[in-house]
């Protein structure tokens, strides 16, 4: 990776931590996510309109990607509801390179080296830390069991993978990265919004309310923060652009301790710190 791309996927990173903050403390995250999506439709609409169409070949892509990404944010609301932005952000997004790296090689013919091997063991080894797991019958706060919010924020990093590996090989195949993305992003919006009009009416959206704002402003944060890493994954391996963007984990745990209020430990950040380096081992892997 060159180091323009390299900066881009770190800023990228720091969008993306922003806006899963501003989902974690929101009030009804379910309603904030479902208008994020919305944001980023209404952000789509003018690269759909001036990029060219997608190819035929990308098409299945975009939609099964449209689908991984409904239960990505279905699962991303339940590990913000019941566990720490700091515990729950890191290991969703920590646990998603290696299962990338493992999906690339398995789909896209991407080799796992030394290097990529070192990082997967390390970004094992801090999503363990700092999990910390317990499958007795303790209940944790507001009686959810201890494993409930890490086992949510795996699963949310299993759809990342599943995501991250469906758009790298449908952007790849769609002509334009930035045609991809748009059209992605536009159908985005529709399985949560019928999502939560089935659970709970109309959506309500007033421009008056400063959380609308955040809302639909979180949602173009995440289609520039993710629109670049499907631009950055047309041009180098999905698992090494994967494993940079998760660096995130860092910003994470800043967020968490200025914004959100939340303890700040030394165990958490030796976490996060070797969960960062190892997604850097593997972006120089590359």
């Amino acid at each position: 990776m060159t180091a323009g791309v390299i900066a881009l996927v770190l800023c990228a990173a720091l969008l993306h931590a922003s806006w899963n903050a501003m989902l974690k403390s929101s009030g009804d995250r379910l309603w904030a996510i479902t208008l994020m999506t919305i944001g980023s439709a209404v952000a789509a609409i003018p690269i759909v309109i001036w990029a060219p169409l997608p190819a035929a070949a990308s098409w299945p892509y975009i939609l099964m990607s449209v689908v991984l990404h409904a239960g990505y944010n279905l699962f991303l609301v339940r590990a913000y509801r019941v566990g720490d932005f700091g515990q729950s952000y890191p290991i969703a997004r920590g646990s998603s390179p290696l299962l990338v790296s493992m999906g690339a090689a398995l789909f896209a013919g991407e080799q796992l080296g030394t290097l990529t091997l070192a990082g997967v063991a390390l970004i094992s080894a801090g999503i363990i830390s700092l999990a910390q797991i317990s499958f007795g019958k303790s209940k944790g706060v507001g009686g959810v069991r201890s494993w409930d919010a890490p086992l949510s924020a795996f699963t949310t990093g299993v759809f990342i993978a599943g995501y991250t590996i469906v758009d790298g090989l449908g952007s790849r195949l769609a002509g334009s990265a930035g045609a991809y993305s748009g059209w992605m992003f536009l159908l985005d919006g529709v399985p949560l919004l019928v999502i939560y009009s089935s659970l709970h009416g109309r959506l309500r959206i007033s421009l008056r309310e400063r959380a609308t704002w955040n809302a639909l402003g979180g949602g173009a944060m995440s289609l520039l923060a993710y629109g670049i890493v499907i631009w950055a994954i047309t041009l180098a391996p999905m698992g090494p652009v994967s494993a940079l963007r998760e660096t995130s984990v860092l910003f994470a745990a800043l967020i968490a301790r200025m914004f959100l209020g939340e303890a700040l430990t030394v165990r958490r950040l030796l976490s996060c710190s070797v969960i960062a380096a190892g997604a850097v081992m593997l972006g120089w892997a590359a």
